[in-house]
């Protein structure tokens, strides 16, 4: 899981880094068409003859058509994001990605934790009739999850008697949750940072807009955009990063409620299963 993370987190940073290189191809291809345009556009007003007037018509079709395929969610979010500066920007961005690395693999442990309860204790329960505890452990070994391994540890104590089963359960079982909750925090930190990070950003951009209202010594839009922009820009980016991540770990927390509940209902049959087959 944590290649899986690594891979996750340089992917990202990847394919942000390809993105700028292809934005900024395309804003090169743009100014030498820009350039043949203008070269194109020059004899058509020294000839002054009426057929010149409607290739200049296509021309100006096609910069509106290539200039509003180009105004795309990703290219404002790009633009806002360079506006917003590096400086903050970046650390937000970073946190966006580790939090969703954390979340992604989270999501793959907890959905290769969850196992069918009901077909696995129905497996016990006829691998104790056939063969004793030792066919019963040799079931839970071949099948992946935390309730199967607490079944089996609660099967290796079953020479000392029920009670230390259901020690073993309970103790084991909590180990198990506490496997299941793992990197939480860690998500929990990236969400909280993208937040403060964001509110950090700002107060710098309202400092550094009274800065400039000191420097040229009066009150003008013009004078306070530039830092009131980055102050509600990093505000933004930081709650949107808060609101994703979020969402992902009220998700997780939903997964691991489940599997938890499965696990106690679980334990409980399976102790009605070795009753039984005492």
């Amino acid at each position: 899981m944590k290649k899986l993370i690594a891979l996750f987190t340089v992917f990202c940073i990847m394919a942000f880094g390809m993105t700028n290189v292809a934005f900024a191809a395309k804003d090169t291809k743009k100014a030498d068409k820009a350039k043949t345009e203008k070269v194109e556009e020059a004899p058509a007003t020294d000839t002054a003859a009426a057929p010149a007037a409607k290739p200049e018509l296509k021309i100006t079709k096609v910069e509106d058509n290539s200039t509003a395929v180009d105004k795309g969610l990703h290219t404002v979010l790009k633009n806002k994001f360079a506006e917003g500066g590096p400086l903050w920007m970046t650390p937000v961005l970073i946190c966006l990605i580790l939090g969703l690395a954390f979340s992604i693999e989270r999501i793959f442990y907890l959905n290769l934790s969850s196992v069918n309860s009901k077909k696995l204790l129905d497996k016990v329960e006829a691998a104790l009739k056939e063969g004793g505890i030792e066919k019963a452990k040799d079931v839970c070994k071949d099948v992946k999850g935390p309730l199967a391994g607490v079944f089996y540890q609660g099967l290796d104590r079953y020479d000392e008697g029920l009670e230390s089963v259901e020690k073993s359960l309970e103790s084991y079982g909590g180990v198990e949750m506490g496997k299941l909750e793992k990197n939480l925090s860690w998500i929990g930190l990236c969400m909280a940072l993208a937040t403060q990070l964001g509110f950090m950003g700002t107060v710098i951009g309202m400092v550094a807009a009274f800065d400039n209202i000191e420097k040229a010594g009066d009150i003008s839009p013009t004078v306070v955009a530039g830092g009131m922009k980055v102050a509600l820009l990093t505000t933004v980016f930081g709650l949107i990063t808060a609101v994703i991540l979020q969402i992902f770990y009220n998700y997780i927390l939903s997964k691991i409620d489940d599997i938890v509940n499965d696990m106690e209902n679980a334990t409980i049959e399976f102790m009605d299963i070795l009753i039984r087959n005492k």
